[in-house]
């Protein structure tokens, strides 16, 4: 079973034009949200809480605890270093970005004591709901395996005996290796005749010396959604609610790898390739969020929340080129263009992204709960969230006439990839906070498990640490938090299905400082 599975991540790694693996549908699902200074302090833990604006985006019924209105603002900086090692070697990136937290109002009806429903009140806001900011870089002396022989193992699958055979093939699919056949990295063996070719990587026929290989990998863009909430207050017990969210998503990345031949040989047929990539991927998508919160007791809420999948229409944008010296008689550096494929424009692919969806449960201590917040002393809550992430799935975009069957069929087994190689997680978030009158003081942890099933290895898991302060007065409020990540992930510079293959550790050490704030109106 491990070993198809292996072949079939093989097969939609380098499918065709498309540039969708199974990683994408994972790193548009496991991303930590931003919010506001207090709920980011308190670990992000909001479910059963309330009486904060980012509930919107994650219980909306916590939105009812509003009699009046806020207007918040909530900008931070986030600084992060990745620690990657490769084939035993370590190596270091750092990155830096702005992010806007959540930012809006929301606005109170009143109270009014004498009806079934005290209260409603509506929120519009916005918030970032992943960051993809990153610069990883990884570095390894590799006798496994070459980058090219992903290439050849597609000449392999599809039993192409003829050099113009395989040039007509890659001609129509140049994404599969016309790049790599027209600079010698994939070339033929001599003694073969017409029908009967064989073909060999040069990089990996050197292997027994080793291949100095790098990957530099840098990304941008982030989901940034905007939301409306309703909540209502029924005889202060129960509150419900639900938001509708509008994210926009924006992913960019730039791929640089290099493999080189680690020793001076100049004869061996292989100095060095470099093959670079630039891969856009923009849409919108839709979603829902629904909720409860419920008070059994004084003292005492408990809150449910269902977020429904997102369903995306995305378009990928993906353009490539490779440089390589093979150490040919004529001495010549050869560089090929996927442009010349694509009429000069980047190849584009238009799909539709469904994300899992996501169930909330919590419950929270509050120490005087009384209608007058400001006499509250404090609480303590706690959040565990389940995420179906082999619930991802691609489908073709029904809007494009181009859509072709061989589409359906390559996403339908991205599909069984993503079922087979991630499952369900459980995150828990942790939060209190002791209030002296206009001054507040927060802590809370937050921890994302692993989405892998380990097919081949793969782990992965975030902790965040949180510590915040909050000042209250006169309806105006300024929270000041800081939060420090830890987490840990896997990138796969390729993937084979007929020699080994090696992951990078990635571990991510950053910190994430965040301001709100607002004002009563």
């Amino acid at each position: 079973m491990k070993k198809s599975l292996l072949a079939l991540l093989t097969i939609v790694s380098g499918y065709s034009l498309m540039a969708q693996e199974p990683a994408d549908a994972l790193r548009f699902s496991w991303t930590v949200p931003s919010g506001t200074a207090r709920q980011q302090a308190i670990g992000g833990a909001m479910t059963s809480l309330g009486g904060d604006l980012s509930a919107t985006f994650v219980n909306p019924a916590g939105l009812a605890f509003y009699k009046t209105g806020d207007f918040v603002i909530s900008p931070s900086y986030r600084f992060g270093n990745n620690k990657s090692t490769y084939f035993g070697r370590q190596e270091s990136d750092k990155n830096n970005s702005f992010i806007m937290g959540t930012t809006g109002f929301v606005m109170g009806s009143g109270s009014n004591p004498n009806k079934k429903v005290r209260n409603t009140a509506f929120s519009i806001a916005f918030n970032t709901m992943g960051k993809f900011n990153s610069d990883v870089v990884y570095r390894g002396l590799n006798t496994n395996s070459s980058y090219t022989q992903q290439y050849l193992e597609t000449i392999q699958n599809n039993n192409i005996r003829d050099a113009n055979q395989l040039a007509n093939y890659y001609y129509e699919s140049p994404f599969n290796g016309a790049l790599a056949f027209n600079t010698y990295l994939i070339d033929t063996i001599a003694g073969g005749s017409e029908n009967n070719y064989q073909f060999q990587s040069r990089a990996a026929n050197i292997l027994s010396t080793g291949l100095l290989q790098e990957q530099q990998l840098r990304t941008r863009g982030g989901i940034y959604e905007f939301a409306l909430g309703l909540a209502a207050n029924f005889n202060d017990k129960l509150m419900l609610g639900g938001s509708i969210g509008i994210p926009f998503l924006n992913y960019e990345r730039t791929s640089t790898f290099t493999e080189a031949d680690a020793t001076t040989n100049p004869n061996n047929q292989f100095d060095y390739a470099v093959i670079n990539e630039d891969m856009t991927t923009k849409g919108a998508g839709f979603n829902a969020k629904l909720g409860l919160i419920y008070k059994p007791a004084e003292y005492w809420r408990v809150g449910l929340a269902f977020h429904t999948p997102t369903i995306y229409s995305l378009t990928d944008k993906y353009e490539a080129y490779v440089t390589a010296d093979v150490e040919r008689s004529d001495n010549m550096v050869y560089t090929d263009y996927s442009l010349d494929y694509t009429n000069d424009a980047p190849a584009e692919f238009r799909y539709m992204l469904i994300t899992p969806y996501k169930v909330m449960g919590s419950v929270s201590y509050v120490l005087r709960e009384i209608e007058d917040v400001t006499k509250q002393r404090g609480f303590l809550t706690a959040d565990v969230e389940y995420v179906n992430y082999k619930a991802s799935s691609f489908h073709t975009d029904d809007e494009e006439a181009y859509a072709s069957s061989s589409d359906e069929t390559y996403l339908k087994s991205l599909n069984y990839a993503i079922d087979n190689v991630y499952k369900g997680a459980f995150n828990f978030k942790v939060g209190g906070e002791v209030k002296f009158t206009t001054i507040m003081f927060r802590a809370g942890a937050a921890y994302y498990g692993n989405p892998y099933k380990d097919i081949q290895g793969e782990k992965g898991h975030k902790l965040n640490l949180s510590g915040g302060l909050g000042y209250r007065d006169k309806g105006y409020f300024i929270d000041l938090t800081y939060v420090h990540s830890l987490n840990r992930d896997v990138h796969y510079p390729y993937r084979l299905q007929y020699a080994p293959y090696e992951a990078a550790t990635v571990k991510t050490n950053g910190g994430n400082l965040l301001l709100s704030v607002g004002f009563k109106f």
